[in-house]
């Protein structure tokens, strides 16, 4: 017999992992896929807005950063299914829950961008070691690794946006 069982907040499921965990998992994990879309969408304003000298070679990066960061919503998404939870990726979701930064409409230049996906990229880094931390006391080993990967992900792209801003 196939589950397909559905309680309001979550789809029956057969992991071994305790109904009451995989509910503060996917609490956390839903978080971080609101940053991580917020993220991502801030990833192409730089993208699409970078003008001045470095334009190119600026353009070009960050739209690696953003392919990286695009990952990233797919295995935050991806985990809260696995866990028997529904991904909210829509738009209005991610407005109201993204805790990250609001993205200078005025960056122009390519440091400004720069700045600006530093700033980004240093808080989603912060709020997944504090995820992490969070996983692991539930319980959650497999969460905590995920969490784990993408801290250690965020903070080589921050070392790689931040490298551009010294002479």
């Amino acid at each position: 017999m196939f589950l397909t069982k559905r309680r309001p907040d979550m789809f029956e499921s057969r992991l071994d992992i305790p109904a009451h965990t995989r509910k503060a998992s996917i609490a956390l994990l839903q978080a971080r896929l609101s940053d991580s879309i917020d993220l991502e969408a801030q990833t192409k304003q730089a993208h699409w807005n970078v003008k001045g000298m470095d334009f190119f070679q600026l353009h070009t990066f960050f739209d690696g950063v953003h392919a990286v960061v695009e990952d990233y919503v797919d295995t935050i998404a991806e985990r809260i299914t696995a866990l028997g939870g529904i991904a909210d990726g829509r738009v209005q979701t991610t407005a109201r829950a993204s805790t990250l930064y609001e993205y200078p409409l005025d960056a122009r230049h390519g440091e400004s961008h720069l700045k600006a996906l530093s700033a980004v990229l240093a808080q989603f880094g912060k709020a997944l070691r504090g995820d992490i931390d969070a996983a692991t006391e539930l319980g959650d080993a497999d969460t905590a690794d995920l969490f784990t990967q993408l801290s250690r992900e965020t903070d080589k792209q921050l070392w790689f946006v931040e490298a551009h801003l010294y002479d």
